[in-house]
């Protein structure tokens, strides 16, 4: 089944029939939602195809042991890993896929797991605001091709991408973005075995491991439902890692850190290392995930640890600090060597398509070259 063409479909038939009447169909539909309060124009949210809560969320998540895991999850397939206090969960992609947000507890902090596929974002928050917590749920809206969420307490709208209320009651509210890595699960595994892994067991009947956007992430490929302009320094396909530091917007294109899959740099005084691994598989590529193509992984971290600026190399498929020589992982934490059991503090960073990073973020410095 060819999901993305047919949500192609409906969702062009219904935004062009809601151009004009989209305010009056939110009322109806929205009947909780104060459309007074709003900090973005309603023109620019655009039906998606499916109704509120079409793409279900997942609101009681059950986690299996990363052993058991092995049974239907791919290595090189890619997770959501979160870290918070003594706890480490990976989110496959394969059941994101099909529910874009996980209202969950780590560590005894309420977070909303969320991933766009249209925008290729994962990003992970805290459901805190102002001493209540909220509970996420998917408004079958876009906004620049991004997932708009609403909260089922208030049911105002947020801005995935930006974790930003836009409509109702919270407008103007912001959600604490948590740091969050996206990596083939075997990287997952071997850091942490003794993590939890998202089970396949979410109550609802999905064909987790298909990938019902095929092909989408070609660099060829147009965004769908965007209609704002592209920037034209970038495919608007190309996957970007996105580093925030300092107030400054930084996107290194993956295509360039397959080249240089270290890169020690410094941002307003923040000194911080990018790793790349390649062999993670696309999720946006093949029918089945599992058979999709090769892309890297890609995360930023501050090379200060203990009073030192660390300075990081790649040696023998190995990444080391030149000062102690300690291996580290992709995940930023020391698994050999003097400094074992460290761990890098992790930059504000994601995995990204270009076009929607830029949209939400058009003065962003794009790195085109870094030294050998």
């Amino acid at each position: 089944m060819r999901l993305a063409r047919a949500i192609l479909a409906v969702g062009l038939q219904l935004a062009a029939g809601l151009a004009l009447a989209q305010s009056a169909e939110d009322r109806r539909e929205w009947p909780r939602t104060d459309f007074s309060k709003r900090t973005v124009d309603l023109a620019e949210i655009e039906s998606g195809g499916p109704p509120k809560d079409g793409i279900p969320a997942i609101d009681r998540p059950k986690f299996v042991p990363t052993a058991s895991a092995r049974a239907w999850l791919n290595p090189k397939e890619p997770v959501i890993v979160l870290r918070l206090g003594a706890e480490a969960r990976a989110y496959p992609l394969q059941i994101l896929m099909f529910h874009e947000i996980v209202n969950d507890t780590v560590a005894g902090t309420p977070v909303a797991v969320t991933f766009c596929p249209l925008c290729n974002a994962s990003i992970v928050f805290d459901r805190r605001v102002s001493g209540r917590t909220l509970e996420f749920g998917t408004t079958g809206r876009l906004r620049y091709s991004d997932l708009v969420m609403y909260d089922r307490q208030s049911e105002s709208w947020w801005q995935q991408f930006t974790g930003k209320g836009i409509v109702g009651d919270y407008s103007g509210s912001t959600l604490k973005q948590l740091n969050s890595e996206i990596v083939a699960y075997e990287d997952f595994e071997r850091a942490h075995p003794n993590g939890q892994v998202l089970s396949r067991v979410t109550g609802h009947a999905r064909p987790y491991g298909r990938n019902p956007y095929v092909g989408y992430d070609r660099i060829d490929q147009p965004p769908f439902l965007f209609t704002g302009k592209t920037d034209a320094r970038l495919p608007p396909m190309e996957r970007v890692l996105a580093v925030s530091a300092a107030g400054k917007h930084r996107l290194y294109p993956l295509t360039l850190l397959e080249k240089h899959p270290v890169a020690n740099r410094e941002s307003g005084g923040v000194p911080y290392v990018v790793f790349a691994k390649g062999g993670m598989l696309s999720a946006l590529d093949a029918e089945r995930i599992a058979a999709g193509r090769q892309i890297p992984a890609a995360s930023a971290y501050d090379r200060r640890l203990e009073g030192r600026v660390l300075e990081f190399a790649l040696r023998d498929g190995k990444y080391l600090d030149t000062t102690t020589r300690s291996e580290w992982n992709v995940l930023g934490e020391a698994v050999a060597g003097a400094l074992k059991g460290r761990r890098l503090a992790p930059l504000s960073s994601g995995v990204h398509f270009a076009f929607a990073w830029l949209a939400f973020n058009p003065a962003s410095e794009i790195v085109k070259s870094l030294p050998d």
